[in-house]
């Protein structure tokens, strides 16, 4: 099991150390364009989740982050010791709510820098930790649809 809390360290080292180069080097609100009408680098806070939604509400994610992570670590101790596909998703979502939540704790808001358009569409600027959630919640989603698929064959 400790590999998979150090997949979890290694996600919070990495989206820390982004948010640091990007609160070292760039300015709040600017652009370094990678790949032209794609993606950019940004300097942006949010105080909020997903989109700026509950902005300046950083008890209720302080409340919130440590059920989650409580229930993660819970869940990775119970259930997800035989089923690494699952404890690898758990990893990744750990260390994303934390990345996040550090943030919350030092800054009173969390540093997004990754800006993709896409079809016209300009996506909600994130970071490492917000990947990682995502990353997280899609390998569970196919860990589900493996089990289930084992039942079936019972």
């Amino acid at each position: 099991m400790y590999l998979y809390y150090l997949i979890a360290i290694i996600v919070i080292a990495v989206d820390q150390f982004t948010k640091m180069l990007v609160i070292k080097h760039m300015e709040i609100f600017e652009q370094i364009p990678i790949i032209e009408n794609f993606f950019s680098l940004t300097s942006h806070r949010n105080s909020g989740a997903a989109w700026g939604m509950f902005a300046g509400q950083m008890t209720f994610f302080y409340i919130v982050t440590a059920i989650v992570v409580i229930g993660i670590i819970f869940y990775m101790e119970k259930y997800a010791r035989n089923d690494k596909l699952l404890a690898i998703s758990l990893s990744f979502i750990l260390g994303g709510a934390l990345g996040n939540f550090i943030d919350r704790l030092f800054y009173q808001e969390v540093v997004d820098f990754l800006d993709f358009t896409i079809f016209g569409y300009d996506y909600p600027i994130f970071n490492m930790a917000d990947s990682a959630l995502v990353v997280g919640v899609i390998l569970i989603i196919i860990a589900t649809f493996i089990d289930e698929k084992k039942k079936e064959k019972l």
